[in-house]
């Protein structure tokens, strides 16, 4: 019999920014990510975390084991019915990603392990009306402290 989902409380690093992922429980304490974050640095879809009961909530305490996706996020000026942003899209889509937004200007985009980063940073890269930055890792996780 399947689990039934759960909500996983992160936070952001600036404390006030939480956020609820859905999350399936796979053992005592532990939870499978079912969705991309869009605040929170250092989860994945399909992540395994430790969260704790805490004011009603299940509060994320650590990440336990990676699946190997990686999150990027971005944010660009455009709507869903926006042509331009469509075939973008699409175009995110075709080198293997995948991604969930709110209101199609906040979006979070899962690269899966067998997917290039770097290919899916050149491409995020070139047009001028997007902003992103990696999630997980982090800038400095791959690059290091520059």
């Amino acid at each position: 019999m399947a689990e039934e989902m759960v909500k996983v409380r992160l936070r952001g690093p600036n404390q006030d920014e939480v956020e609820t992922l859905w999350a399936t429980p796979v053992g005592a304490d532990q939870y499978r990510v079912e969705n991309s974050p869009f605040f929170a640095y250092g989860v994945s879809w399909e992540d395994v975390v430790e969260a704790h009961l805490d004011d009603d909530y299940l509060e994320f305490t650590r990440c336990i084991t990676k699946s190997g996706n990686r999150t990027i996020r971005m944010i660009a000026d455009f709507s869903e019915d926006n042509e331009q942003a469509q075939e973008f899209l699409k175009d995110l889509v075709d080198l293997g990603c995948s991604y969930e937004g709110m209101k199609c200007r906040l979006i979070s985009v899962n690269v899966p392990p067998e997917v290039d980063l770097e290919r899916v940073a050149d491409f995020l890269t070139k047009p001028d009306w997007i902003k992103w930055e990696y999630a997980d890792p982090t800038y400095e996780e791959i690059f290091g402290e520059e």
